[in-house]
């Protein structure tokens, strides 16, 4: 049996052989241009039928993870990952981690202070409503005797695809849609779930609207980059604890 993997849950059998392939390449133990195991060993390793293996395989191959060739040298051939479409390359890297947190911090540190400025200047009075709205949320739960951690991380991670739409460029919208759809599993392992950090969040995001309200696109753009920072070393420190 092939020790890259196993027998695949049977009630989701054909997603769990795209997740298994997946994982491996990204994981490096599957090779750019390595041939995975034929089709008769691979029915016998995932315990699947012909036309279960084969969905699977293509769905790989319109992920562009696998080349599908036949003939006599045929069969799924691992592609580079760098050939990835940008958008899909991203959520597959940070997907399986293959992107640290201090590369992470980095790059929301200057893409973020890139939109916030451009935001703060585009932005309209519909815009802002639409800002103030999610802080109302957040002051809510804040409010709220029951745990609210989660839903004002979630309402947070709103404020920052707001301000990439207000932005009014798609590749920022998109490119950040992919890293908060992502970033969560770091808040929720490594932010400390205490109320002063939620509640520091707000009164992060309420010095941001008061920028965009004066229209001043440089104080928004540091106040961004401070709000990303802060909460990007308190994450550091606390996974230098968990690991040490």
């Amino acid at each position: 049996m092939n020790p890259l993997f196993k027998k695949a849950k049977q009630n989701r059998a054909f997603e769990d052989i795209v997740s298994q392939i997946q994982e491996a390449i990204l994981e490096g133990r599957l090779k750019t241009g390595e041939r995975l195991s034929g089709e008769r060993q691979l029915r016998e390793t995932f315990e699947v039928s012909r036309g279960t293996l084969r969905e699977a395989l293509r769905t790989l191959e319109q992920k562009k993870l696998v080349q599908i060739r036949t003939g006599m040298r045929g069969g799924a051939i691992v592609r580079p990952v760098n050939t990835l479409p940008v958008s899909e390359s991203l959520d597959l890297l940070l997907r399986y981690q293959k992107i640290d947190l201090k590369e992470l911090s980095e790059f929301r540190e200057e893409v973020e202070g890139a939109v916030a400025e451009r935001a703060a200047r585009r932005a309209k009075k519909e815009d802002i409503r639409e800002l103030t709205s999610l802080l109302e949320s957040i002051k809510h739960l804040l409010q709220e005797d029951r745990e609210s951690w989660r839903e004002v991380i979630r309402k947070d991670n709103q404020f920052h695809f707001c301000l990439a739409r207000i932005a009014g460029n798609r590749v920022f919208e998109s490119v950040l849609s992919i890293v908060y759809e992502n970033i969560f599993r770091y808040f929720d392992r490594f932010l400390p779930k205490e109320k002063g950090i939620t509640e520091r969040i707000y009164e992060d995001l309420c010095g941001i609207v008061e920028a965009i309200k004066k229209k001043d696109s440089q104080k928004t753009k540091i106040l961004i980059q401070d709000h990303v920072k802060r909460f990007d070393r308190v994450m550091e420190a606390n996974r230098k604890k968990v690991f040490s």
